[in-house]
């Protein structure tokens, strides 16, 4: 049931991203607390969304460069 949680609250973050472009950097914190989450329960993460972890990392060193 918390997996199926998850996937349901990190759904709705992505749909976010893109209707809300202007809020992207709270929602990213939002995703990589979801994905926190599912680490800390041993749960098996979604490669689709490890590889948009790591993409939102490298845009935020960008940024910070």
């Amino acid at each position: 049931m918390a997996l199926e949680s998850i996937k349901a609250q990190i759904s709705l973050l992505l749909e976010e991203m893109v209707n809300q472009p202007e809020d992207d950097h709270e929602i990213q914190e939002q995703l990589r607390e979801k994905l926190r989450e599912m680490r800390a329960m041993g749960l098996p993460l979604p490669a689709d969304l490890v590889a948009l972890e790591k993409q939102l990392d490298d845009d935020l060193d960008i940024e910070e460069s």
